[in-house]
């Protein structure tokens, strides 16, 4: 979950009163509009404080379209795919390690099994955050400290087939306004007993009156095919302090 604060400056030209300094005028403005829509948005942006709800129209994952991957395998087929080629070989070993073929190998559809979500912040416990079978916590999930550093940590389990393109998604609501989107992308995992581990890069909640309240988000763990592992819908605050341990 991405919570940062996106800081938008504007570029003014100053005494450029001609046709040339004009056009230049118009390219640094087409410019800035170029840049705010490639710039995550900050909780700050929407100084609102009353009720939130999540609307159809703002849902998170603006309708990425599916790139066609072409048919599926087991892996098995995988490994005995090009097999006089060398450096494929070697990449396959690589990536499967050593997955026992011999008990997933005929499977064509992989899952992902997220075992714990937990949120990282220096000098303190970690948040552990249990995860619901239906996806929706009741009530409050977890509040953040204003002003903050933290990090969401999360482990996960592959089986059956190589998982292809795993990424995390996450978007916030503050009263039915979008204010924060991240997609992160984890990489292709190959089945194994054991499971991965994944910390996402460090960030600082927003902070001041307008960014404290209670926030609404929703996060999805998603691969190349656009199959839904786990999606959870939850609420969670921004306080002057955190929450007494």
């Amino acid at each position: 979950m991405s919570l940062a604060v996106g800081e938008i400056s504007s570029s003014k030209n100053m005494g450029l009163d001609d046709e040339t300094g004009a056009e230049v005028s118009e390219a640094k403005t087409a410019k800035t509009a170029t840049d705010v829509d490639q710039s995550s948005t900050g909780l700050v942006r929407e100084p609102s404080e009353s009720s939130m709800y999540v609307t159809e129209d703002d849902d998170d994952d603006d309708e990425v379209k599916k790139i066609e991957l072409g048919p599926q395998c087991t892996l098995k087929e995988h490994i005995e795919k090009d097999k006089d080629d060398e450096s494929l070989r070697r990449w396959k070993e690589q990536l499967l390690g050593s997955v026992d073929v011999n008990s997933v190998g005929e499977t064509l559809e992989p899952d992902v099994k997220i075992l714990s979500l937990a949120i990282k912040s220096p000098n303190r416990s970690d948040i552990v955050l249990p995860i619901p079978e239906n996806g929706n916590p009741k009530g409050l999930w977890f509040t953040l400290k204003e002003g903050s550093r933290y990090s969401l940590e999360f482990t996960f389990q592959v089986s059956n087939n190589i998982v292809s393109g795993l990424k995390y998604t996450n978007a916030v609501w503050k009263t039915a306004v979008k204010v924060d989107s991240t997609k992160e992308m984890l990489g292709t995992f190959s089945p194994q007993s054991e499971p991965y581990t994944h910390v996402l890069p460090e960030d600082t909640t927003p902070s001041g009156i307008f960014a404290r309240g209670s926030y609404s988000a929703r996060s999805k763990f998603v691969d190349d095919d656009n199959k839904c592992y786990l999606e959870i819908n939850y609420t969670f605050d921004i306080r002057k302090d955190w929450q007494s341990e």
